[in-house]
């Protein structure tokens, strides 16, 4: 039996699809680290301990839950969240094979993103079976050579699941902005992209800029700087995904929106330092390092926010079907 743990909502968007093709014995375990979750499925979700520092908390739900291995041949964990070590690395303690869905992603600097750079490339050390999205990230792998004297370890190349909950849609350019802002990265400066972006909607009225706004408490003290911009409650997925493909372009520090905007041929302002998401970036993604310089970034992209016939480079809307046949075959092999 294989089991799929997921405890935030992009692991568990990027997760359905896959459970949606497996036809392996399995069973899905919510760690409960989003509690506030209105989506997904499991067999069992994890008692969540409120610790001082919430990512602490993720470790304690998994170290607290022995008979979640139980009969398990394998464990599959997806990306980069603190869920996802926290499993990784409860199998490796009990020598539970791992597999390493969007695995090989990479910003070489442990403070952008942190915590999740560290994370990816700690469990990136104890899997044994790593499933990329891209070719770029499987090089990664290569280049680290996974776990450390493993010679056995296994790279495949499926793309990023995340796209094939987007196949449905339709790309239109309307004229709405949406944008997400909340990495813990940003959290200190957060203030100065937020009266930024405010400059910039009060100056294009013929814009609509929408912001969810995140409940993280490091965002949510900065909300009154936003006067021009249309700041709404979290949006539902299905909802937002439908927005993007009909808004202008993106405004983002989100990874996995890097991802679905580049699916749905929307170019998006990645308001970082450094992204791990580098093969959109010229086409589908620009990369801006501090809020001075928004305001230039989102001239430049409003001249030019079509994107012609350029292939998305995370996904072609199939990758599930992909890791399905990987999971199968790896069940036969363990």
């Amino acid at each position: 039996m294989i089991l799929l743990s997921y405890g935030t909502r992009p692991e568990w968007i990027k997760l359905k699809p896959v459970l949606e093709k497996l036809k392996v014995p399995h069973k899905v375990v919510f760690t409960g680290q989003h509690e506030d979750i209105s989506v997904g499925t499991y067999d069992e979700r994890l008692i969540f301990p409120d610790c001082e520092n919430r990512l602490d908390s993720a470790f304690a739900a998994v170290a607290q839950s022995e008979g979640i291995f139980d009969d398990v041949k394998y464990v599959l964990v997806q990306g980069d969240t603190a869920s996802a070590l926290a499993v990784a690395m409860a199998a490796y303690h009990r020598k539970i094979k791992i597999v390493h869905l969007e695995a090989g992603l990479r910003s070489y600097n442990f403070e952008h993103p942190y915590p999740e750079e560290f994370y990816r490339k700690t469990i990136t050390s104890i899997a044994y079976a790593h499933v990329c999205p891209t070719l770029y990230n499987a090089k990664n792998i290569e280049k680290e050579r996974g776990r450390a004297g493993d010679e056995e370890m296994q790279i495949f190349v499926t793309g990023n699941t995340v796209c094939d909950n987007l196949t449905s849609l339709k790309p239109e350019y309307g004229d709405e902005v949406l944008v997400t802002l909340h990495r813990r990265e940003n959290h200190d400066s957060l203030g100065e992209w937020f009266t930024a972006l405010d400059v910039i909607a009060e100056a294009n009225p013929d814009i609509t800029f929408t912001l969810p706004l995140h409940p993280n408490p490091n965002v949510q003290k900065h909300k009154d700087a936003l006067k021009s911009v249309n700041v709404v409650e979290p949006i539902p997925y299905d909802e937002f995904i439908e927005r993007l493909s009909k808004c202008k372009f993106v405004i983002s520090d989100s990874g996995g929106i890097q991802e679905e905007s580049a699916f749905l041929r929307k170019k998006c302002i990645v308001c970082r330092k450094y992204t791990e998401r580098t093969e959109g970036l010229g086409v589908f993604g620009r990369l801006c390092a501090t809020p001075d310089a928004l305001p230039f970034m989102f001239e430049s992209v409003n001249r030019d926010y079509e994107v012609g016939e350029v292939a998305c480079p995370y996904g072609d809307g199939d990758s599930s079907s992909r890791v399905a046949q990987v999971l199968e075959m790896l069940n036969e092999d363990f």
